[in-house]
């Protein structure tokens, strides 16, 4: 029996690994920690939330004493860090909370691991995601599709370059896991993805975002002129390399996670109005008049574009969907699932699940 802590497991990724997980592996016992914040939501795990293996905890990783409590308590194995502030916007707008999350929570997993394990780390697994922003920015030397658009792509061995408060707290805490790793031999792998998407994303981000305002015929405001460049990553794909990483990645290793999918913002927003136009019904090109151009955010990077050949040649892993095919099954589980969206935009599964565990 393995007991496996999964960080952030009530989020938009940590609740497609929390799912896996407790579907593929009856006889691991899963531990799903997470804070609840605005972007944790237990709704996104209603069809497993009774499974036999599996235990929802709330907690914030800050807290240091709560953490070791549940090493202790739980017998901790594995840890599959999924935890982290995560939106470049409020990064800029709050860069003291992107720190303390991303860094010291990071630092407060990484310590009660090491003081639990001890040197009895044969079978144990510290496994921390990250993305493919601390590398910095891409050139763009192509500039007409196909894709990919241009010759560079970020490698394991790219150096940093973070250039987003967000993208800065998440390059510390990966040396912070290196560090645990070559100072205490705490056994570790790491992996950097690329941008996500698809069923319970919270809508903040850009496709269900603008998915709803499609929908509801709000603006859909593009930064620039809509020419950086990111490639996509179904996030069940993304599970699924998660799960062969944390199952056969070599120890200290890391790996690169991409979707071999890149697009233009601008041309992935047409795509995105054609989808739902024709999903609702409605004439083509009837929602684009609600493109508007706005003031590039800060420090907004040009191009990401990640190589994923060491994870396909190591581990077997690639990914399942194009992009296309897999845009067009996340649009029909958004307009499928008005209700969860509701509940989010409204913020009600905040006040319900805060009144759920304030006395507990």
């Amino acid at each position: 029996m393995k007991n496996i802590l999964i960080t952030g497991g009530a989020g938009f990724i940590g609740s497609h690994v929390v799912r896996l997980f407790v579907n593929k592996y009856p006889h691991y016992n899963i531990f799903n920690l997470d804070a609840l914040t605005y972007a944790g939501n237990l709704a996104n795990l209603a069809d497993i939330e009774n499974a036999p293996n599996y235990t929802f905890l709330k907690a914030d990783i800050c807290d240091f004493d709560a953490i070791c409590r549940i090493f202790s308590q739980y017998s901790i194995d594995g840890v599959i860090h999924l935890a982290a502030e995560s939106h470049v916007d409020r990064s800029i707008k709050d860069p003291f909370a992107f720190a303390r999350t991303n860094v010291l929570g990071t630092l407060s997993l990484l310590q009660a691991a090491r003081l639990s394990w001890g040197e009895d780390v044969a079978y144990k697994r510290f496994y921390h995601i990250s993305t493919d922003e601390v590398y910095g920015a891409l050139e763009l030397d192509s500039p007409q599709p196909p894709a990919p658009y241009g010759r560079e792509f970020f490698r394991e061995d790219t150096a940093y370059a973070p250039h987003s408060p967000y993208s800065a707290s998440k390059a510390s805490s990966d040396h912070f896991v290196r560090a645990f790793h070559d100072t205490y031999g705490l056994p570790i792998v790491i992996s950097n993805c690329s941008n996500n998407y698809g069923p319970y994303q919270f809508p903040e981000k850009l496709i269900p975002l603008f998915i709803n305002n499609i929908c509801t015929g709000k603006p859909l405001p593009v930064y620039g002129r809509g020419e950086n460049v990111r490639d996509w990553l179904y996030v069940v794909d993304h599970a699924r390399a998660i799960d062969r990483i944390f199952h056969r990645g070599t120890t200290g290793s890391t790996y690169n996670i991409g979707g071999c999918n890149e697009w233009k913002n601008i041309d992935l927003v047409k795509l995105l109005i054609r989808t739902v136009d024709r999903l609702l019904g409605r004439p083509q090109g009837s929602s684009d008049h609600l493109i508007t151009y706005v003031s590039d955010r800060a420090g907004h990077d040009l191009r990401y574009a990640i190589d994923s050949s060491k994870l396909q040649r190591e581990l077997g892993w690639q990914p399942s969907l194009q992009f296309e095919e897999g845009l067009e099954i996340t649009v029909k589980w958004y307009l499928e699932n008005t209700a969860w969206l509701q509940n989010i935009t409204s913020g009600d599964y905040e006040r319900y699940y805060h009144d759920m565990y304030a006395n507990r």
